[in-house]
């Protein structure tokens, strides 16, 4: 197969994993970040410390983290078909790579978070801080970095969910490997999907690596921790009324 043959499937397959690895992320991440959250809030110790909650929560998680994606594709048909009316093409594979995604995400999350220092936490509650703003504050600014290392690593995990996805109709650069080098003994094509896929991983994981580093340095000329900038304004309210008392 020539160049002139292989670039229009591969630019199609291109896009369709494309668009399914990126609307999978986008719900692994709307999803996944407040799960992984919340289990470090209700872990013992934490804010919301609930053992019970917390049990449960992990345990969701571990089983649905322990399932194959080829598994976890054909259990989930019925339920893609209900989403979205077909289980074959880009938009009914965004379903379960959606929901595999998920807990491998909030699991990275959690894992972030618990790197946060909890003295900063326990100085926000000292000051009458309620769950949101410690989270808001503290949990979520502090651990930025490695919350985009871990969306890093989770796109790369869904880029090969999605071409596992392709071998059973998704679409995708998957579909083109299996249906096209693989079935027709197209070898050329095969390998110039891998190069491709490679490249794709390459770049993405370069741009992750970047951005948690700026975000990093960012972080650490960005002058007081975010609970020193939070007690600010109530630093200055003592200090306005011993001015009033004095004059």
């Amino acid at each position: 197969m020539s160049w002139s043959e292989m670039q229009p499937l591969l630019t199609q397959a291109s896009w369709d994993t494309l668009y399914m690895v990126g609307w999978s992320t986008l719900v692994a991440v709307v999803v996944g970040l407040p799960l992984g959250v919340l289990l470090v809030l209700t872990d013992r110790g934490g804010p919301l410390g609930n053992v019970v909650a917390n049990k449960v929560l992990g345990q969701v998680v571990n089983i649905a983290r322990s399932l194959p994606f080829i598994v976890l594709m054909v259990a989930l048909m019925g339920f893609t078909r209900w989403i979205t009316g077909t289980t074959i093409g880009r938009e009914a594979a965004v379903v379960p790579l959606a929901i595999g995604a998920i807990p491998f995400f909030a699991r990275l999350v959690e894992t972030a978070v618990r790197e946060v220092d909890g003295g900063l936490v326990e100085a926000v509650q000292s000051m009458g801080g309620s769950t949101w703003t410690v989270v808001r504050k503290v949990l979520v600014p502090e651990s930025l970095p490695s919350l985009v290392s871990s969306t890093t690593t989770t796109i790369v995990a869904l880029i090969g969910y999605s071409a596992m996805a392709g071998t059973v109709g998704a679409g995708g650069l998957g579909d083109i490997a299996v249906r096209y080098g693989y079935q027709r003994f197209e070898t050329g094509l095969m390998w110039t999907t891998v190069a491709v896929l490679a490249v794709v991983i390459s770049v993405i994981q370069f741009a992750g690596d970047w951005a948690a580093r700026a975000l990093h340095n960012r972080g650490s000329r960005s002058g007081p921790a975010p609970v020193l900038r939070l007690l600010r304004p109530g630093a200055a309210e003592p200090a306005a009324a011993d001015a009033s008392r004095a004059a």
